[in-house]
């Protein structure tokens, strides 16, 4: 049977530089799982596989969007499927492939592809424009308020301080009549190949010391003139992140760019532990230390027995 290998784990933990090791020992490409390197003006902040590791191994959804488009979990879901398929049959590339990687961070589109998620309806650009002008004119507190009228059981569960989570359940109810909480089923969806989870993770203050490091060389390889080619677009959705939102309060004079730096890193340390809580849910990842890629192909290698 055809195998989907997925490759996890938190933000800088080394997933980049493993995945060229498995990839190549598969004979796969790499098939990206992150829901912000698929941009193509934002690289550096999103530490996007380099031209030199993209070189190496054939990787797809890196870069093949612009912050400009919209995009989301479920039109991830039908394109990653759809070239699943292709690869393992040999329609993509002329070779059948079937052993494939998936790698990433981003939870929402591993559990996509892995366990599929609700026929949500696409959200027309029209209501998209309606509820973002209704954010900044009536305030959020208001629109939580209404999400408590027409979705009670979702504004139970929904975090009451974000706004896009609020918004866009806000933009299913109008557009379909039906309020969000009547298309979230979470239902496992069955998939037609093997799915065989290796999570990657290091000691806490290990994972600390190479995150702070990381922003760090991500200033010096240019998230400044990164973040100001993009001033301009700053409320996209794709830009509400970490590194871009510390960036654009200090090119508006907010903070001083150490303390960007260091709500970066705290911010990215933070989002590491949310990494890690998801993941560890999960009972069938099989966790490795990135230093250990020897023991992760050998478990690979015994897969196929």
């Amino acid at each position: 049977m055809n195998t989907l290998f997925v490759l996890l784990g938190p933000t800088g933990v080394g997933k980049s530089e493993a995945a060229l090791t498995i990839a190549k020992h598969l004979s796969s490409p790499v098939i990206n799982a992150d829901s912000r390197q698929i941009y193509k003006e934002i690289p550096v902040g999103t530490a996007a596989p380099t031209p030199r590791q993209q070189k190496e191994v054939k990787h797809y959804f890196v870069g093949n969007h612009s912050i400009d488009d919209y995009y989301s979990a479920s039109l991830y879901e039908e394109d990653c499927l759809s070239l699943i398929e292709r690869l393992f049959i040999g329609q993509e590339d002329g070779t059948p492939h079937p052993s494939l990687l998936l790698t990433g961070g981003s939870m929402m589109y591993i559990d996509a592809v892995c366990k599929g998620i609700d026929d949500i309806p696409t959200i027309n650009e029209e209501t998209r424009q309606w509820m973002k002008q209704r954010l900044q004119a009536e305030g959020l507190p208001k629109l939580v308020e209404e999400l408590h009228e027409l979705d009670p059981e979702y504004w139970a569960i929904v975090d009451k301080n974000n706004p896009r989570r609020v918004v866009h359940a806000l933009e299913i109810c109008h557009q379909s009549g039906h309020p969000y909480s009547f298309y979230r089923r979470g239902i496992v969806k069955q998939r037609p190949f093997r799915i065989i989870k290796i999570g990657l993770n290091r000691p806490r203050e290990e994972m600390y010391e190479r995150i702070n490091q990381r922003v760090i060389e991500m200033v010096k390889q240019g998230l400044i003139e990164e973040t100001l080619a993009v001033y301009d677009k700053r409320s996209l959705n794709a830009l509400n992140t970490v590194g871009y939102k510390e960036m654009f309060d200090y090119l508006d004079g907010l903070i001083t760019l150490d303390e960007a730096i260091r709500e970066i890193q705290s911010n990215t340390r933070r989002y590491m532990r949310k990494q890690l809580t998801w993941f560890k849910k999960d009972p069938n990842i099989h966790w490795f230390s990135p230093n250990d890629i020897s023991a992760i192909i050998r478990f690979i290698d015994e897969q196929d027995h």
